[in-house]
């Protein structure tokens, strides 16, 4: 009985590339990555060298530039920290509950995205100064949130909110309510099931949330001039006073200031993508 030959197995066709090779999309990614990015940041750096370190020092550490650091780091901070709070409130709503127009509310989050940043402003002033809808019952009992750092802080916590609420609410919606479940049944109160079970499992996207609300504050203007009263030394905001260098064509004032927010901007999106490592790294998410 002769054997029958055994059929060689069919060659596997490479897949067809969709994109052209390597080296082309690499050359071309460095090459408009440059165009965008580097060229403007280096030319930064350039008009920045043609001070020297008295007068760089001088520009970036005068006393209205130390007082609108004060202003904008500060008031990013206490923005970033109510975010985390009520950020984290309103990500759980979302999550947890069903109630009439949820979806209306969770498209409401993503509206200071969307949202020119001048339109916010002037709306929060309409809203908050002395004569607006809300201000003027508030004005009269001594309570002022418009043209000073409180209308500073109410406006980046406008634009920061939904960096919270969207970093939060997927990894509430992937935590395990079984282990919720367990720990009730073992005698855990509320409390202890969210400071022992549920918040180790959030505490990096609230981290992340954070920190880009944190980055999204330093850098905001539109927003912030129209409720900022914009007065000097008092409310008057970092990239107010590159604006402000610019129109006095004090171009490498300017640039020293805007240098040391680039650099500071920086760090936080190091920051920022560090976290972002740990939480994928905590929750088990591919990279």
């Amino acid at each position: 009985m002769t054997a029958l030959p055994i059929a060689a197995p069919a060659k596997r066709r490479a897949p067809a590339k969709v994109l052209p090779g390597f080296n082309l999309t690499l050359g071309f990614t460095i090459f408009y990555l440059s165009l965008i990015v580097l060229i403007p940041l280096s030319a930064l750096f350039f008009k920045t060298f043609t001070l020297t370190w008295d007068q760089f020092w001088a520009a970036v550490t005068g006393p209205r530039v130390m007082a609108s650091y004060r202003l904008t780091f500060g008031a990013s901070l206490i923005a970033a920290c109510i975010n985390v709070v009520f950020g984290l409130l309103v990500a759980w709503v979302l999550v947890r509950y069903n109630f009439f127009g949820k979806k209306i509310v969770d498209a409401l989050v993503d509206l200071p995205f969307a949202l020119p940043t001048a339109v916010a402003g002037i709306s929060l002033t309409a809203l908050l100064a002395g004569n607006g809808w809300v201000g003027q019952y508030l004005e009269p009992l001594g309570i002022v949130l418009a043209f000073n750092p409180n209308g500073v802080v109410i406006a980046l916590i406008f634009i920061g909110l939904p960096f919270v609420v969207r970093t939060v609410q997927p990894v509430l919606e992937d935590a395990e309510k079984e282990l919720e479940e367990a720990a009730t049944c073992l005698g855990a109160t509320r409390w202890q099931t969210f400071t022992r079970v549920i918040f180790p499992s959030i505490a990096p996207a609230l981290l992340t949330g954070f920190a880009m609300a944190f980055a999204r504050a330093i850098g905001e203007y539109g927003s912030v001039i129209f409720i900022a009263g914009n007065m000097p030394m008092v409310s008057e905001i970092t990239p107010l006073i590159i604006i402000g260098k610019l129109e006095q064509y004090d171009y490498a004032g300017a640039t020293a200031v805007a240098l040391v927010m680039l650099v500071f901007s920086f760090a936080l999106l190091l920051v920022i993508n560090a976290l972002q490592a740990w939480q994928r790294r905590h929750t088990g998410s591919p990279a």
